[in-house]
């Protein structure tokens, strides 16, 4: 049954892949952005834009009244705008700081905009990477903790916030892994071509990675069954870095990345990285698979890097 989706950050990564996969399932989209220079590509996705600052209370307010949605979709981050310079992950703070807020006071404000029109189906953006708690085996499920990394606690703290605030909602949230395919991944694809993106130590952190319209199709499925709870979109292949950053830079026409020491890559790069390479936690996918019916189109990170890169 084709519904009315209010999608919060419409114009992002994500944003970009499923407003085009909703419109094509016949649902009625309404997707916001920062930038009015962007409500053209709302246009051409197939959308409804509107003007939305998610950190303003009132705008939120105002845009969900007017939209009068059905499912609210919230996929808003401040990434684009950390990646305007140069990217600095030694200080994760920083870095990440619009996209906590959003995560933390902007899923408050659009949780409140719900409330208030009756809209009882949410979907938010969460986040399934390395951040599973260090605890145990490798590979961890919906039911485990998230580990708060040292370096970057402001974002597991929004995270938490959003798990727990969702949860109390009736919502769902839908925590991608790492996401790869187009502009998701430019920067860091760029640094692997200048070997500037080292394994670190052993390399022995896992990572879970998911391309952007397996991400896009999960949420269309979630927004479609009125999803609750927590589910790891990630493929279904979780791996330690020593694996998947070589064979990157081998689909990326790269050399080899250079090995650099933990010790040498925390004075260079920050705690969060070195955490992040040596003793991130991947996830399992098999509650997605199982209570959303999901099949991805690129079930491992292997296939989905050599097809965007060679």
């Amino acid at each position: 049954m084709a519904v009315r989706v209010f999608v919060a950050g419409g114009t992002g990564v994500i944003g970009r892949r499923l407003v085009p996969q909703l419109v094509a399932r016949g649902h009625q989209v309404t997707a916001t952005t920062t930038s009015a220079a962007k409500l053209g590509l709302l246009e051409q996705l197939g959308a409804d834009g509107v003007v939305m600052d998610g950190l303003d209370a009132v705008s939120v307010g105002q845009a969900v009244a007017a939209a009068g949605p059905d499912v609210i979709v919230n996929q808003m981050t401040g990434l684009s705008e950390a990646h305007a310079g140069r990217p600095n992950l030694r200080k994760p703070g920083r870095f990440f700081a619009t996209t906590n807020r959003l995560r933390s006071e902007g899923t408050d404000h659009l949780l409140a905009a719900a409330e208030a029109t009756g809209v009882t189906n949410v979907v938010v953006q969460g986040a399934a990477i390395f951040n599973g708690t260090r605890e145990g085996g490798w590979v961890k499920t919906e039911e485990d903790p998230l580990e708060a990394v040292k370096g970057a606690e402001e974002g597991t703290k929004a995270i938490s916030h959003l798990e727990d605030v969702v949860l109390t909602a009736s919502g769902a949230v839908l925590r991608y892994g790492a996401l790869y395919g187009p502009v998701a991944t430019d920067d860091q694809v760029k640094l692997v071509r200048k070997r500037m993106f080292p394994l670190v130590g052993g390399g022995t952190g896992c990572f879970s990675w998911v391309h952007l319209d397996d991400a896009a199709s999960a949420t269309v499925l979630a927004v479609e069954q009125r999803a609750k709870g927590v589910f790891n979109i990630v493929d279904d292949e979780p791996a330690p870095v020593s694996e998947w950053l070589p064979y990157l830079a081998e689909c990326a026409g790269a050399r080899p990345p250079r090995r650099v020491p933990a010790w040498l890559a925390r004075l260079l790069a920050g705690e969060m990285i070195v955490s992040m390479m040596t003793k991130g936690r991947g996830f399992s996918n098999a509650k997605a698979r199982r209570e959303l019916g999901w099949e991805l189109r690129y079930p491992s990170w292997r296939q989905g890097f050599k097809e965007e890169l060679t």
